[in-house]
């Protein structure tokens, strides 16, 4: 494996500095075969604005998915089009796969920079076979039967993400049906909210390459993660199954907080920044790439759009 790894940087080179050039030259790509073989893509020096974005993205992302079942906390912007996680600034977002604790996820990630962070606010990318290969044998060995995702999600008030919310929805047959189509175990509880459960595998392998990554959330669904004066305070609140959202070994056995902690520290430390300037354009390959986000400072707005 390539030591230096980083997604590859496509400037206009000859071509029109604008949205129009850009699509032009990616009229001249074979873009599935140049995503598989690179990862990850910046597309940079385009002037792509956010009027002109749509017909770029719909270049780059041919049937953008709406984001149903994700368990960040996002804004709707366009169509299918979203904020990317808005946790508070000066947190880091560790490295994950968007999704890959549902039974389905997107393929390819795009992010659009409308504005730059006055400091900081990078997106890491990691390559998930380094990512897998970074890990001790004995935290491999114990996700290799996989994890259980469990959670809870409420009807409008409470901890996290309602249900409506999570699904884009108000009617609790979709809910039903999209729940029953990914063979989830699940409960409408009296107080109205929804509890879900899956085992999910711990890794996956991509559909082209048949490269294994480390592909699942243990790490942000852990309290661990949270550091310990949170995860005590939560502790007090509520008890772990009770949660928003938690994780256990498929036979509902704890998982060690240092074992996460490995995973997080190991994803951040592999990790390559893209450094947003204004009008860049992030693609990634959903199963090969992981990605998180560094603290900032000043306002930030990044978009993102997913397509299967």
């Amino acid at each position: 494996m390539d030591d230096f790894w980083k997604p590859l940087e496509i400037t206009p080179d000859g071509s029109a500095a604008t949205p129009e050039g850009l699509m032009e030259r990616l009229r001249g790509l074979n873009l599935g075969d140049l995503l598989v073989r690179e990862k990850a893509l910046v597309f940079r020096g385009f002037g792509v604005t956010p009027e002109t974005l749509d017909p770029v993205m719909d270049m780059l992302l041919p049937n953008r998915l709406a984001y149903v079942h994700g368990n960040s906390p996002r804004t709707k912007v366009g169509g299918n089009v979203y904020t990317s996680t808005e946790y508070p600034p000066e947190y880091t977002i560790s490295m994950h796969n968007e999704l890959s604790y549902s039974a389905t996820w997107p393929s390819r990630l795009l992010f659009y920079c409308e504005k730059a962070a006055e400091t900081g606010g990078a997106t890491p990318v990691v390559d998930g076979v380094r990512w897998l290969e970074s890990l001790e044998d004995e935290v491999r060995e114990a996700f290799a039967k996989g994890v259980r995702y469990t959670q809870n999600l409420h009807a409008g008030r409470g901890l996290g993400k309602s249900w409506q919310e999570t699904f884009e929805t108000e009617d609790r047959d979709e809910v039903a049906g999209f729940l029953d189509r990914i063979e989830a175990d699940w409960q409408w509880r009296p107080d109205g909210g929804v509890r879900i459960s899956q085992i999910r595998p711990a890794t996956t392998r991509h559909p082209v390459t048949g490269a294994e990554v480390w592909f699942n959330q243990a790490d942000q669904w852990h309290p661990a993660s949270l550091g310990d004066e949170a995860a005590a305070m939560l502790a007090e609140l509520m008890p772990p199954e009770e949660l928003p959202q938690s994780v256990t070994f498929p036979d509902g056995a704890p998982i060690p907080g240092e074992y996460v902690i490995q995973v997080r520290d190991r994803g951040l430390d592999n990790a390559v920044d893209v450094d947003w300037r204004k009008g860049d354009l992030l693609l990634i390959d959903n199963v090969l790439v992981g990605h998180g986000r560094r603290p900032f400072t000043g306002s930030r707005r990044i978009l993102v759009a997913m397509s299967d």
